[in-house]
């Protein structure tokens, strides 16, 4: 078994890993220009799929700004508690999932004092494949595959740009429990993706996967509870 406090390889990494726990609670306290450009820089170095480098952040940290969203922002969190939201997850005590939940309605209701607001956008490229491309494609791939492919690009583009831009999220949050900052993920934004983008000024075209919250934590960092490895390892097969 891994030793979850990082006696491993690399104990800083592992130690920040196995502490990285979403911080909802943050003070109102801003967090220095250049902090945020280091978590920015995090994020670029995250791997890009075919080194495309298509990735756009908005940064928000004007106080105005911060509270035009903060509607939007209540009504996608009363929209998740309203549904994904209403129970806790099977497995999860109920106690520590009230926990969460009133992490999550501070959150809500203190977002307009959020110090900084990390958006992660982008734009996937058009494809540049000849016809002699496509048909070598099918070729390899065979008929039954080529059909799938066609029938669920959506979902295969989909996975393609959150390919491109999650790696860099991940970084951008291990950089911030690295420099004692609080952050967390979360995608409810895209129940008003429109909206949300309107109030930024994001281009039509740019997609967004992400709004992270960041600024310093009114709690402490601890482990973080997560199921044990034996139970999701499927060796050499399902």
């Amino acid at each position: 078994m891994i030793d979850p406090i990082g006696a491993d390889t690399d104990p800083r990494l592992f130690a920040t890993m196995s502490t990285m726990r979403a911080m909802r609670r943050i003070k109102p306290e801003p967090v220095p220009e250049d902090l945020v450009e280091r978590l920015v820089q995090a994020a670029v170095w995250g791997p890009s799929g075919g080194n495309m480098q298509r990735f756009e952040y908005v940064v928000v940290t004007d106080r105005d700004v911060m509270t035009r969203l903060a509607p939007l922002w209540k009504r996608c969190v009363d929209a998740y508690l309203a549904t994904t939201g209403a129970l806790a997850p099977e497995g999860m005590d109920e106690a520590a999932y009230g926990r969460m939940v009133a992490a999550i309605e501070y959150q809500r209701d203190h977002f307009a004092d959020t110090p900084v607001l990390v958006v992660p956008c982008y734009r996937f490229p058009a494809p540049r494949v000849t016809e002699e491309g496509y048909l070598a494609s099918a070729q390899a791939l065979g008929p039954a595959a080529t059909q799938r492919m066609v029938d669920t690009q959506e979902r295969f583009m989909a996975l393609a740009e959150g390919s491109c831009v999650y790696p860099g999220v991940q970084n951008l949050l291990l950089a911030a429990r690295g420099l004692g900052v609080a952050a967390n993920i979360t995608i409810w934004h895209l129940m008003l993706e429109e909206e949300w983008k309107e109030a930024l000024g994001i281009p039509e075209d740019m997609r967004t996967f992400a709004v992270i919250p960041v600024g310093w934590p009114m709690g402490n960092f601890g482990p973080v509870r997560r199921r044990p490895v034996s139970e999701v390892v499927h060796l050499n097969g399902w």
